[in-house]
This record gives structure tokens, C-alpha cells and sequence, in this order.
């Protein structure tokens, strides 16, 4: 049947940033199709861990702050030594700062490069290491529509997306042959704490939805379904792909 094929029991999932937002709904609907749940966040939120539990599924949250090197490469042992071999990689923790070209600080962007591509890197290689030895593993990189434009005062943030769309189609070229699929989803904009700022503009909230096909901003349940397409074994000959999910934001 079709919707077997959607089924992750007894897969083990990684979901950095995901005791919020996008990466809170990525997780709990992997666990609503059966896998057991690794959070990765700077502190633990205990929704996601109640939303988790009450599944029937394990649950783990592993404090890091992916802005720093050294905890970033801890996330994926940590959840080996706890849990077993993960099965699937989300990488959605990611971060933004604002400011005009200008006033973009040093710091500014180095924090956002790390966070929100170089821990995307380090995560995939450990993990699809740890997948290359299994023979199968999905991973999935939350990407933006800035993946494909430069947005407006979040040059840094657009730099990175942009890298991790480039990322993900060589990690797919090299592990596609190898059981592994490496794709990304690129939201536009979301009602999450990222966009907060945005989101109290009342000028620019209005002309994004006005500039949205759908008329309307996406909320992080409207990502659920791709996710879980992703690490399913239905998307076992989907690779190198990104994908948009951004209520026509691409197509207008």
C-alpha cells in the first residue's frame, strides 16, 4: 500500500532547532508517522517532549548552541551513544540577523554562516557517515525562498541559504548512488520567531501576503507533510531536490 511507504516506525530522526516553530512541527510529525525523536536546541521545551511521549515514541533533547564548533560536533555521538544509528537528519536550526549591508557586523555573520551552514555541513558529515555504513539514511536541509533571492538587510542569512541549496545538491550527487538522499525544503515566509520583526511591519506583512499566491503567510504545520516525504521511503528516488513550500512565493 502507498501510505506504508510514508510509515518511519523504528526510524530514529534528528531535528535541530526543534522545540519551535518549523522544526517543532518537523518533529512531532515524524513522530505522528512513527519514529523516535532527537531534538537539538540551546534549552529543551517540554511541549515538544510531551507532543513526542504521548505518541509512544522515545524522545531526546541534546542541549547546543550550533553557533559553537565544538557542541555542534557533539550532537551527532551524543545521539548514537543514546538512541542508536539515526536514520534521518533535519537540519533546521538556523538563525538571522538584520541589519543593512552596511551595519552588518563581523560577528554578525560569522554567528549566521555557522549556524546556519558550516553546523549543516558538520551535522551531514557525521551523520552520513554513520549512513554510508548502513547503506540508507535521508537528510533534509531547511533551505529558503533566499535561497534563490536576497531578500532585504539579511545579507548574511541569504548568503547562507543560498549555501545550503548549493550543499545539498553535491552531498546528493555523492551519496545518491549510496542508499542516502539529501534534499532541502525552502519556506517562504512563516509565522515563526524568526519573522517576528517582519511580522510587526505592519507595511511589509501586508505586501508579503499581498505577494504570495496562496494570500497568506505559511504556518509551520504546512511544513509537516514534506518532511515527512522526505525521510520517508517514498521519496527513496527524490535527490539533490528543493523544495519549495511557499504557497506559490516561487512561481509569481
Amino acid at each position: 500500500m502507498i501510505l506504508d511507504k510514508f510509515r518511519l516506525d523504528g526510524k530514529i530522526a534528528v531535528v535541530t532547532g526543534g522545540t519551535k516553530g518549523i522544526g517543532k512541527a518537523i518533529a512531532v510529525a515524524l513522530a505522528e508517522a512513527g519514529a523516535d525523536i532527537a531534538v537539538v536546541s540551546r534549552s529543551p521545551h517540554q511541549d515538544v517532549e510531551k507532543s513526542v511521549s504521548h505518541l509512544g515514541r522515545r524522545f531526546l533533547h541534546h542541549a547546543a548552541d550550533l553557533t559553537k564548533r565544538d557542541q555542534t560536533k557533539s550532537v551527532i555521538p551524543a545521539v548514537e551513544e543514546k538512541m542508536g544509528d539515526l536514520d534521518i537528519l533535519v537540519n533546521n536550526a538556523g538563525i538571522i540577523r538584520r541589519s543593512p549591508a552596511l551595519e552588518h557586523t563581523q560577528e554578525d555573520w560569522n554567528d549566521t554562516i555557522e549556524s546556519d551552514l558550516t553546523a549543516t555541513f558538520i551535522l551531514s558529515q557525521a551523520a552520513g557517515k554513520m549512513m554510508l555504513e548502513k547503506g540508507s539514511g535521508k537528510i533534509i536541509n531547511i533551505a529558503s525562498v533566499l535561497s534563490f533571492q536576497g531578500g532585504l538587510n539579511v545579507t548574511a542569512y541569504a548568503a547562507a541559504k543560498h549555501g545550503v541549496v548549493g550543499l545539498t545538491k553535491a552531498l546528493a550527487n555523492d551519496w545518491a548512488s549510496k542508499g542516502i538522499n539529501v534534499n532541502a525544503i525552502a519556506p517562504s515566509f512563516f509565522v515563526t520567531s524568526l519573522t517576528e520583526a517582519i511580522q510587526n511591519d505592519p507595511d511589509r506583512s501586508k505586501s508579503i501576503t499581498a505577494r504570495t499566491p496562496a494570500g497568506r503567510w505559511g504556518t509551520p504545520e504546512d511544513i509537516a507533510g514534506a518532511a515527512v516525504f522526505l525521510a520517508s521511503s517514498a521519496s527513496d528516488f527524490i535527490h539533490g531536490v528543493i523544495l519549495p513550500v511557499d504557497g506559490g512565493w516561487m512561481a509569481w
